[in-house]
Formats: structure tokens, C-alpha cells, sequence
């Protein structure tokens, strides 16, 4: 398992042999805070193989196989401009600045994230097999599995060593082959690849949305502000997004009502009524990755039109602000298009609605 799990993680993540792993796994805040200012440590990834050449066939002769009115609500985002990224980066590694300004056109948003029952009924509609599920195992966070899972495992992320390589982990068991999402069905479905993402998207009628469009959204009609709500993380001391509380990577409280994912529907929504775009799960986008953006007004833009690394947006339960402060809507991530991980899932954006075409 050393060999094929190191020959897969991604460009800022190498497997290390570790012979007291909880320890490690429990690394004092420092490795966190460092992880903070870099690239390394929101999410593991595998090194990209191919396999979205063989997604992207797959979604072509599924596509729109999956429509159904009314299955997953979406919410009409008006035409607009708005300023994408920012003058005051957090984390400038990030390529989260320069602010520029970006006209976008009118689109169709997932209100929720997709959910375990959404991808359930994908699944029974195509018999698509995930990319985890293939691969045989994916990426857990250590605070999540039980003493059983963990006795059997002897590696981590060497930058993040609170990520484990889980034999039997996927969308269906999000920490291993000792779980299941029974009690889980409304939550976000973890453990998708940015190519199960698109196949699930075409399916259904769908894309994924671009980062600009990603970004838009999750402003919510709101200009130079951190949160998709305002400034302030806790108006009135009130939660709205599920996010760590407490200190990374040991205690997490909960004190947003939750530890590990919220259902896709908790939280207040946003200026558009879209519902934990930050926060809970990382959401894939189509946009390939760079840290260099042009100050030049732009319209519609795709990203750059070759990569190796996928776009993700809004961070996750995981995200506190001394190690991942991502949960703004100018910040953003990256992984291979064959990555997956226990805090990693995504929604579908559209051009009309898939039930009107």
C-alpha cells in the first residue's frame, strides 16, 4: 500500500512511514498555522493519471439521462459584476489577489450541495463507480476514524499528517469500510473526484460551475465582503457555516452544532438562498489552476486552459482560521481532477434549467 499510495499524492503531499502515527496525527498547532500560509494540508491528493479522458467519455454518453424537474433545486444567479478575489490576501500563495473585476451572465446555481441520496440515485441510475473505489482507498481525516481503522494504518501526509490513506473508504463508507452514510443521506457526499464530479453534473443535465461563477454565487449579491453574510464570522453570535471550533487538529467543539458534516440544508443561506456554499464540504469547480490573474476586466471567464490541478472553493468542517482560513469566498485550493478526501464534495451549475430543455 506504501508504493501505490505514494505514487499518487498530489504535488505538495508525500506519504511518510510513521511508527507513532497518533502522535504525528496530533501534531502541535504549529505544522497547522504553517499549513495556513501554504498550499499544503486542506485536503491530500493523488498524483493525476488520465482518468478524466475516461470521465468525460463516460458523462457523454450519460449525459442528461438524469434529468428530473424539481430533484435538485436550483436557484436562478442574476447577470452581473461584481470584484472576484481580493487586494488583502490571506494567503498569497493562494493566488487570491489581484481584485479585478468580472462580468458574469445570468446561470442556474445547485442550492444545495449534492447530498449522499443525490449521488445515491446516480449510482443506481448508471452503476458509476468512483474514482476512490476504483483506486481502493481514499483520503480520511485521523480525528474522524475509530481505533480499529487506525491500528491498520502506518501512514500520513508528511505536511499534513492528520490526512490517512484508508483502505475501503468512499462515498459510501467516508471513514472506511466500518461506516456507512445511513444516517447521512442529506449530508454532503464526500469522497468525489473532480471526474466523478463532471459525470454526476452531465448525468443530471448539469456543469460544474467556473470559479468566477463559483464566486459570484457565493457573494450573494454582497461586494468586498469576507463571508457570503458580511464581515463578521458569527453575526450576533450566531453560527452560519460549519466550519472547526476549537484547536486544529486535536478538539473540535462543535459549537456550530457539528464535528464532522452538517446536513446539506443547515445553516441560513446566502443573498441568492444558496445553503452552505462555505463551509461543511470543499465544492469542486470546472477551472483548471493558476496564481496569476490579469487586472483587465473580463467576461465569463473559464481559467486557464490547461492544468494539472483542479479549482475548489469554500473550504470545509475542517477549516479553522489559524491553519485553513478558507472559508472566505476570495480564497480557493486546488487538487488533482482524481483526488478525493473525507471533507471534499461539490454542487452543479447550469445555463437553463436541465427540466426546460
Amino acid at each position: 500500500m506504501a508504493a501505490l499510495a505514494a505514487a499518487r499524492v498530489g504535488l505538495c503531499y508525500c506519504l511518510v512511514l510513521l511508527p507513532g502515527l497518533t502522535a504525528a496525527a496530533g501534531a502541535d498547532t504549529e505544522k497547522g498555522k504553517a499549513a495556513a500560509g501554504g498550499g499544503c494540508g486542506c485536503a491530500a491528493s493523488r498524483g493525476g493519471d488520465g482518468r478524466e479522458v475516461a470521465a468525460r467519455r463516460y458523462s457523454a454518453a450519460a449525459a442528461g439521462e438524469g434529468r428530473s424537474a424539481g430533484r435538485w433545486p436550483m436557484v436562478a444567479i442574476p447577470g452581473g459584476v461584481f470584484t472576484m478575489g481580493t487586494d488583502e490576501p490571506e494567503i498569497h500563495q493562494d493566488g487570491e489577489w489581484p481584485a479585478r473585476r468580472v462580468h458574469i451572465k445570468g446561470f442556474y446555481m445547485d442550492q444545495y450541495e449534492v447530498s449522499n441520496e443525490d449521488f445515491e440515485g446516480f449510482v443506481n441510475s448508471t452503476g458509476y463507480v468512483t474514482e476512490a473505489e476504483k483506486f481502493g482507498d481514499s483520503f480520511v481525516f485521523e480525528g474522524m476514524l475509530s481505533e480499529e481503522v487506525k491500528a491498520d494504518i502506518h501512514q500520513a501526509v508528511a505536511a499534513a499528517p492528520w490526512w490517512l490513506p484508508v483502505k475501503g473508504a468512499n462515498w459510501k463508507h467516508p471513514e472506511g469500510p466500518d461506516s456507512n452514510i445511513s444516517n447521512r443521506m442529506a449530508h454532503p457526499v464526500l469522497h468525489v473526484s473532480w471526474n466523478d464530479a463532471v459525470a454526476f453534473c452531465t448525468w443530471a443535465g448539469k456543469r460544474l460551475p467556473t470559479e468566477a461563477e463559483w464566486e459570484y454565487s457565493c457573494r450573494g449579491g454582497l461586494e468586498n465582503r469576507l463571508f457570503p453574510w458580511g464581515n463578521k464570522l458569527q453575526p450576533k453570535g450566531q453560527h452560519y457555516a460549519n466550519i472547526w471550533q476549537g484547536l486544529f487538529p486535536t478538539n473540535n467543539t462543535g459549537e456550530d452544532g457539528y464535528k464532522g458534516t452538517a446536513p446539506v440544508t443547515a445553516f441560513p443561506p446566502n443573498g441568492y438562498g444558496l445553503y452552505n456554499i462555505v463551509g461543511n464540504a470543499w465544492e469542486w469547480t470546472s477551472d483548471w489552476w493558476a496564481v496569476h490573474h490579469s487586472t483587465d476586466d473580463v467576461h465569463n471567464p473559464k481559467g486557464p486552459s490547461s492544468g494539472t490541478d483542479r479549482v475548489k472553493k469554500g473550504g470545509s468542517y475542517m477549516c479553522h482560521k489559524s491553519y485553513c482560513y478558507r472559508y472566505r469566498c476570495a480564497a480557493r485550493s486546488q487538487n488533482t481532477p482524481d483526488s478525493s478526501a473525507s471533507n471534499l464534495g461539490f454542487r452543479c451549475a447550469a445555463d437553463t434549467l436541465p427540466g426546460l430543455r
